[in-house]
């Protein structure tokens, strides 16, 4: 490489000298990342997983509706991931907090970022800063235990919420503000939760959606469920296509998804309601105001028709034609952005790390920086669901293999255990993967009297006390 950094003879990856990578960030990008480069036979790796929290999986853990166990189950893989010899997990360590990207770097071969996307986007409209105005990421977190989040308050007394957004956090969260106690009571959702969303006084969610049923963000899974949590009421107007949507739909470009949730959402418009709670999906709808005093009162919405840009999307246009729907609760699910890391190149129009392919590259050029990767949402964007974190972390980890062969991978000038006396000294409480199993096993022994999967430890203080355990020297595995 030009810029004069020292590298790494292609003999790294041997028993004699084991390939040395940090991944930061434990959720399924993370997770596919460590378990690729652990499962390769062509090599020897010690791999060493940095996570802010104390405990695993990501989104898996604190993202997932609870209601969902089966999506859950995935952890199985990591958990098998964890065994391999080579794996560390560093828990309760934040990397721009508690170590730099410099420090870091400096004691592997490689480092893979993958952590996320964790902050949301926000509209822009009038009033979306009234008490009673949240993201949906907050509420996702909140009804899920995570330690940030826990302490939230979220007023249930209303009888309509609005949640902004068509994709499938904003029908999980709609799901959510429905079901009934007794479902919700089957479940590892937060005590804390649990508690307001039975005393909820909400009868009806609005989904708003900026384009029609064809365009829908959501899965057709996620869309049918709907129907057995709660009526859902679809206008039989808004279920209309224009003739543009028709079109795609009839075209070989029209991806089965599509064609499948058009389907469904005519099936809901036929249907006649009758339950206490419901779900009214709206379409060609946008939020141009939350309106209110202090708190929220309603959302002011303009109908919008959809508009051939000329490229094969079809854009949302507004129109004259303006309503406004009373509400004391509104979510907003428009999508994720991901954050800065020092030192680490970042595009902050896509809020995704600056990469070519999962190589970090530098900023206004595509030279790449020799060791660093990224993986997942901060790589490639909010999109795709758990198992597309698999493909795309495959694509990052052969790019890193094939450095390593090219011998383009920096020397480290560190041990890592000198960066676990830096934290020790940082006063950080590093919690380890045997000290997460504490904490799994204490969480599922909560929820077995109660017939629940777990019952979560919601606070940071409390998932450390039960994971500390003594103090062991980082030693090599292999």
């Amino acid at each position: 490489m030009s810029d004069g950094s020292e590298v790494r003879r292609p003999s790294a990856g041997t028993a004699e000298r084991p390939l040395r990578v940090a991944v930061v960030g434990s959720g399924p990008a993370g997770f596919y990342a460590a378990g690729q480069l652990l499962a390769n036979s062509a090599l020897t790796a010690e791999v060493d997983v940095y996570e802010r929290l104390a405990t695993p999986w990501g989104l898996v853990r604190a993202g997932v509706a609870p209601d969902h166990p089966k999506i859950k189950s995935v952890t199985r893989l990591y958990e098998k991931t964890a065994r391999l010899p080579g794996f560390r997990f560093h828990g309760n360590v934040e990397i721009g907090r508690d170590l730099d990207h410099e420090e870091l770097i400096a004691a592997y071969h490689a480092v893979v970022y993958a952590v996320g996307a964790p902050i949301d986007r926000r509209t822009g409209i009038p009033g979306e800063s009234l008490h009673g105005s949240h993201a949906a990421t907050e509420f996702v977190a909140w009804y899920n235990g995570h330690p940030d989040y826990a302490g939230r308050r979220f007023d249930l007394s209303s009888k309509r919420a609005v949640v902004i957004g068509n994709g499938n956090v904003a029908l999980d969260v709609a799901r959510m503000l429905v079901l009934d106690g007794s479902e919700l009571r089957a479940t590892d959702t937060a005590d804390h939760a649990l508690e307001t969303l039975e005393a909820s006084s909400i009868e009806e969610v609005v989904v708003l959606g900026r384009r029609g049923p064809a365009q829908a963000a959501y899965t057709t899974p996620e869309l049918r469920e709907l129907g057995e949590a709660a009526d859902v009421v679809v206008d039989p107007a808004e279920a209309e296509l224009d003739a543009a949507s028709r079109a795609h739909l009839e075209s070989e470009a029209a991806a089965v998804t599509a064609r499948q949730n058009v389907e469904i959402v005519a099936e809901y418009a036929r249907r006649a309601a009758g339950r206490r709670r419901r779900i009214v999906l709206r379409f060609c709808a946008s939020p141009v105001e939350i309106v209110g005093s202090e708190r929220v009162e309603g959302v002011r919405i303009v109908r919008n028709e959809l508009v051939d840009t000329g490229d094969g999307r079809l854009s949302a246009r507004p129109t004259a034609r303006e309503e406004t729907i009373e509400c004391g609760l509104v979510l907003r699910s428009i999508g994720y952005r991901g954050t800065p890391i020092p030192g680490v190149p970042f595009d902050e129009r896509r809020s995704t790390i600056r990469n070519r392919g999962g190589r970090v590259i530098r900023e206004g050029t595509d030279m790449p920086v020799p060791g660093v990767y990224t993986a997942g949402w901060v790589k490639r964007g909010p999109s795709g669901v758990i198992g597309t974190n698999k493909k795309c972390a495959q694509e990052t980890i052969d790019h890193l293999v094939d450095d390593l062969q090219d011998g383009l991978l920096p020397e480290p000038t560190r041990e890592p255990g000198a960066l676990l006396d830096l934290l020790v000294r940082r006063g950080v409480t590093v919690v380890d993967y045997a000290g997460w199993e504490q904490i799994d096993v204490h969480e599922r022994a909560a929820g077995e009297p109660q017939g629940r999967p777990r019952v979560k430890l919601v606070h940071r203080e409390q998932q450390l006390q039960h994971a500390a355990r003594p103090q062991h020297p980082y030693r090599p595995l292999h």
